[in-house]
């Protein structure tokens, strides 16, 4: 028992140190999660409501003049200064440069009654609709918020709104859990299906197979280092999401982690299968799309879940990723407890003996 632990552990260093020495290992495993960290970061930052429109002032009212100083200090609306005229305007709308236009006719704000009035237009185009929608919506509020400090008005229904002391997930937050599923990919399946065909061309696994080494305590202490390896590198991934982009994490730390490190050693069960049975990376690589993709796009790495289909949903949920992704969610963002997450243990538990199942019957040392 002692000496097949100190085989275990001993190929797992070695394993874990060449993993470190290796620069291209290191950029694929860190550097390039860690660019689209900050890409889908920045998208969820700008993920704030505004409206890119052009106003064109025709009217020589103050009240016409006073409306467009407000409107380009509003964040509302990202205003394009360069359009003067509808001309230009419509250049920019067909080209989906700008999402409408805001045209104050000559007469706006004239006086009429003893106060200012007026009729403003929205020019856009079929492709906006929507978009329209919306920021008529938003200035249709403002007109109304004018109008009743202009005239008094008597409402018999309103709108009160009411907020909950619940905490929902913000975008990024949401996003920050399919980010580490891509990372546990590349960690579990790429590093594998590359380093397993090179090791067999090299002849290292021949002569590993000349020794008494056995391909459990070898799958082992694979597995061993890279869950190691895994829980640093995604643990650089926590920090930079939680000083640049102020993720929260209100679950339990030492959960969270043992979760993503049995995240990590199933989905490197998927990629010791491709590498251990390839003879060389053109065998690994088409093998490995075929999986990695329909994970990569339909267990909410990078898309919503909710927004599938139902059908696509209830499919989706049986993926390998799908709850892992999930089970990371639920800890990080909405503090649940791994009790609370046995669903998700369930299908990870079985997916994970069915895999390496497979990975061990295929496995071939050359």
């Amino acid at each position: 028992m002692k000496k097949n632990l100190f085989t275990i552990l001993t190929f797992a260093k070695l394993n874990t140190r060449r993993f470190f020495r290796d620069r291209l290992a290191l950029f694929f495993t860190v550097i390039f999660p860690l660019i689209f960290l900050f890409i889908f970061g920045a998208i969820s930052r700008g993920g704030d409501l505004s409206f890119k429109v052009a106003i064109i002032n025709e009217s020589q009212s103050e009240f016409a003049k006073q409306y467009v100083e407000d409107a380009n200090n509003n964040k509302l609306f990202k205003i394009d200064k360069e359009v003067q005229n509808l001309e230009l305007a419509n250049e920019k709308m067909k080209r989906s440069e700008i999402d409408a236009t805001i045209l104050l006719p000559a007469d706006f704000g004239a006086v009429s009654g003893g106060s200012p009035n007026g009729q403003a237009r929205v020019i856009y185009t079929a492709n906006n609709e929507q978009s329209v929608r919306a920021l008529t919506s938003v200035l249709e509020g403002q007109f109304k918020a004018i109008n009743s400090q202009l005239v008094a008005v008597s409402e018999p229904f309103t709108v009160e709104t009411e907020q909950l002391n619940e905490r929902s997930l913000s975008r990024f937050d949401y996003t920050f859990a399919g980010l580490l599923g891509f990372s546990i990919i590349g960690l579990g399946i790429f590093g594998p299906i590359n380093v397993f065909p090179e090791l067999k061309k090299q002849g290292i696994l021949r002569r590993l197979h000349t020794t008494p080494l056995k391909v459990s305590q070898y799958f082992i202490s694979n597995v061993l280092s890279q869950a190691i390896v895994g829980l640093i590198t995604i643990s650089v991934s926590f920090i930079v999401a939680i000083v640049v982009f102020d993720l929260n994490v209100v679950g339990n730390w030492l959960e969270l982690a043992a979760f993503i490190a049995l995240g990590i050693i199933s989905i490197y069960g998927i990629g010791l299968a491709i590498g251990g049975w390839a003879k060389n990376e053109r065998q690994a690589a088409p093998l490995a799309n075929i999986i990695v993709f329909p994970m990569m796009f339909l267990s909410g790495t990078f898309f919503p879940r909710y927004a599938m289909p139902d059908w696509l949903q209830k499919v989706s949920d049986y993926l390998p990723l799908t709850p892992i992704i999930d089970g990371i969610r639920l800890i990080a963002t909405e503090g649940k407890h791994l009790v609370d997450i046995t669903p998700q243990l369930g299908l990870i538990a079985v997916w994970t003996v069915v895999i390496y199942i497979v990975a061990f019957h295929v496995f071939r040392w050359e």
